[in-house]
């Protein structure tokens, strides 16, 4: 009995040291001057500039059942498509919920270095790995959270894995954090139940505490006081889950000193998220000789705007990005597929990066991952295409600035930047222009099927010194007259998907 007490003890010791009870809360941090002079000081790195192409792991839990994006969250609403295909599959969420799903979660086929050999072949300068969900749960041996990817599930390492691999390879090394306000909430619905038919009422297995003798599963604190809270659930997480939140955050930055901290939203939890970044700005700093190369990446803010499934329809004179995935965020196919996360091809992802790149920006795509961590097939086809292509034309893409124009064609964009992914196919009648020196690259968006002709490069007259098409010996004819630039088609295309023209200026 002395020693079962002692055990107790020790336990909630240990519980005491990592959890924060939501009735300790104190006052919120205060942003010192010189943390709000990094922040606003802030300015993006050259090294992003010139990347422009970076491959995201957008990889964790909800890759198990891998079919829906919002399935931790989803699963737990009767009625829902998620929550039937559950029943079906897994059973009723009271006797097999979402932590049984992580605990499924193995990643027995996970190969970073293998993976990023692959990454680096297709042209991805940087490396994004996922480092929590609105799941909440933490991909790294994290100190402050329990429910970690070393402690259940896969018991792995799964961001300094990736971590090593990414700078073995020598690119650079980002995470991606989700757990804003719905990291808060985006799980109440596990504390719920069935409210109609044989099960209504009966408990889902969020509903567990320390008190059922199987231990807390959801976001480190007591889900029973979460759930019964006087007013309901709370839109907005309490301080307690905030300062966890900023213990969780700065264990990330402090194991891993990532060249890049993503967001999926604007600056989170503030004043926290400000202590954040203005920890991981000094950070950075401190591992950089004193010069920032942090990247910091916000949908919306003073940082590097960032642009889910979508892009902007102009230049924007400060660095930007462009996000998107292969398919869904955490699967390619499946029964009820959203037709904006159909799984693109090679072509697609290449005219993406092009127009994205003439517009100052940079492309990060993910390729979902199954939950053993392989690769679909469809995602291996696009990376040996973007592993032929790059070689021949990465010039015009790596290293370059956009031109007086982004590019002309027939193909628009919508007027938003957010969720604006073509819904047309971009053609060779379309033209993306990029700079570096005295060259302007002319990214043409397919073959071209017959004569080509580049209406923005028609006043310049005598304005060039050479034409070449990038990957060919071939000599380009060439006429310049005021409507346009005509270029005549080669015997022979040096690339499929897209060529690119490499033009001189006459200074």
């Amino acid at each position: 009995m002395t020693k079962l007490l002692l055990r107790i003890a020790l336990l909630a010791s240990a519980l005491a040291c990592s959890y924060l009870p939501v009735s300790a809360q104190t006052s919120p941090p205060v942003v010192s001057d010189a943390e709000k002079a990094a922040i606003d000081n802030y300015q993006c790195p050259e090294w992003f500039r010139d990347a422009k192409f970076g491959i995201w792991s957008h990889w964790g839990p909800q890759s198990v059942p891998g079919i829906f994006n919002g399935y931790a969250h989803s699963l737990y609403v009767q009625d829902s498509p998620d929550y039937q295909w559950h029943l079906d599959h897994y059973g009723h969420p009271s006797k097999f919920g979402y932590k049984d799903v992580i605990n499924s979660w193995k990643a027995e086929k996970f190969d970073p270095d293998a993976l990023m050999a692959k990454y680096k072949a297709a042209g991805a300068k940087y490396f994004v790995a996922l480092a929590t969900h609105h799941d909440n749960f933490d991909n790294w041996d994290s100190k402050w959270h329990e429910w970690n990817s070393v402690r259940v599930g896969p018991h792995k390492d799964i961001v300094g894995l990736w971590r090593e691999a990414t700078v073995k390879a020598g690119l650079r090394f980002g995470v991606s954090s989700h757990a804003d306000e719905r990291g808060w909430n985006y799980m109440f619905g596990a504390q719920g139940a069935d409210k109609s038919g044989p099960l209504a009422g009966v408990p889902y297995d969020g509903r567990l505490t320390k008190a059922d003798g199987k231990g807390q599963w959801w976001d480190g604190l007591d889900p029973q006081e979460l759930y019964n809270h006087p007013t309901g659930p709370k839109d907005s997480p309490p301080t307690a889950w905030k300062e966890l939140w900023l213990k969780r955050h700065t264990d990330l930055v402090d194991k891993y000193h990532p060249d890049l901290l993503y967001f999926d939203g604007g600056v989170p939890h503030r004043p926290y998220g400000d202590k954040l970044i203005a920890h991981y700005i000094a950070d950075n700093a401190k591992n950089h000789g004193g010069s920032v190369e942090a990247v910091v990446n916000v949908k919306s803010g003073v940082f590097v705007p960032d642009f889910e499934r979508g892009a902007a329809i102009m230049i924007i004179p400060r660095p930007w990005q462009a996000e998107s995935s292969l398919g869904g965020w955490f699967f390619l196919g499946g029964p009820h597929v959203d037709p904006a996360s159909t799984t693109k091809d090679a072509a697609t992802v290449i005219h993406t990066l092009a127009d994205v790149v003439s517009k100052n920006g940079n492309f990060l795509l993910n390729l979902p991952q199954r939950g053993d961590g392989s690769l679909f097939p469809e995602s291996e086809v696009v990376l040996d295409e973007l592993a032929k292509w790059m070689p021949v034309n990465g010039e015009a893409i790596f290293g370059t600035r956009p031109w007086l124009v982004f590019g002309e064609g027939p193909t628009q964009r919508p007027e938003a930047r957010y969720m604006n992914e073509l819904k047309a196919p971009l053609t060779w009648q379309d033209v993306r222009f990029t700079t570096k020196g005295d060259v302007l690259y002319a990214i043409v968006c397919g073959v071209p099927q017959g004569p080509l002709q580049i209406k923005s490069l028609g006043r310049l007259g005598a304005g060039f010194a050479s034409i070449e098409l990038l990957g060919s010996k071939e000599k380009i004819q060439f006429k310049s007259e005021w409507e346009g630039l005509t270029i005549q088609p080669v015997k022979e295309w040096p690339s499929q998907h897209a060529v690119v023209f490499k033009i001189k200026l006459n200074r």
